[in-house]
């Protein structure tokens, strides 16, 4: 059974959150997400506990439990759908469309980029 351990401290590693587990049972694997340019833990990791009885008792005992100050949360990781590359363009090409319309729409006075008039909107403040 695939756990979501939220909540560490940066300090724990990999080792420090299968040590924890396996009190309770085998632990097949235990990964911590860390940030890429700092190399810190993020603060969440997943393990892999093959016995579903020892994850489900692991869960129950240390979800909530305050370590190095700070309460974790244990349970049942969910299945995240991997993203392709093309899933990324296809993204980034909507909210680009979606930026651009927001743009013209713009409440803060100023000329209207949507009229072909050069004329400022009346609701422009004028120096007399």
């Amino acid at each position: 059974m695939k756990l979501f351990v939220g909540g560490l401290s940066a300090n724990l590693d990999d080792v420090d959150l299968k040590e924890m587990f396996e009190l309770y049972g085998d632990v097949q694997s235990a990964m911590i997400v860390k940030d890429k340019a700092t190399g810190k833990g993020k603060g969440f990791g997943f393990l892999d506990m093959p016995n579903a009885a020892e994850a489900k008792e692991a869960m129950d005992l240390l979800d909530g439990v305050a370590i190095f100050g700070k309460k974790i949360a244990v349970k049942p990781a969910e299945e995240q759908p991997r993203k392709t590359s093309s899933d990324y363009r296809s993204n980034d090409r909507d909210n680009r469309f979606n930026r651009a319309d927001s743009r013209n729409s713009d409440s803060r006075g100023g000329f209207d980029r949507n009229s072909r008039s050069s004329e400022p909107r009346s609701t422009d403040r004028r120096r007399y």
